[in-house]
């Protein structure tokens, strides 16, 4: 058997300044699956809240709109590409929850 390999794990945020209202939304869930697709990312199933992609797999909250995600790398080689191409396209910070840098694109 061998041994468990840690996976990074960052949250996705909206790039937009935090208001009184607690964390800015990143969007409608429909419309994140939509602009996810064009970058090879979506549920198995549709309705599912966990996202498949080149790398990386995305898990959304149950909540509409969505107010963050987390972001795992399935596969350290190609995800980085991905991760930083899709966060500058949508708008998105990254934080990495063990540092606590954030990362925007």
């Amino acid at each position: 058997m061998e041994p468990a390999v840690a996976r990074q794990q960052l949250v996705i945020l909206s790039a937009a300044e935090p208001g009184g209202e607690g964390l800015p939304p990143i969007g409608p869930r429909a419309e994140i699956v939509a602009r996810l697709r064009s970058f090879n990312t979506a549920p198995e199933r549709e309705g599912d809240l966990v996202l498949h992609g080149p790398g990386i797999r995305i898990e959304m909250a149950d909540e509409d709109p969505v107010r963050q995600m987390l972001l795992t790398v399935t596969e350290e080689e190609i995800a980085w590409q991905v991760i930083l191409r899709v966060a500058r396209a949508l708008g998105w910070k990254l934080l990495d929850p063990t540092s606590g840098r954030e990362l925007t694109p």
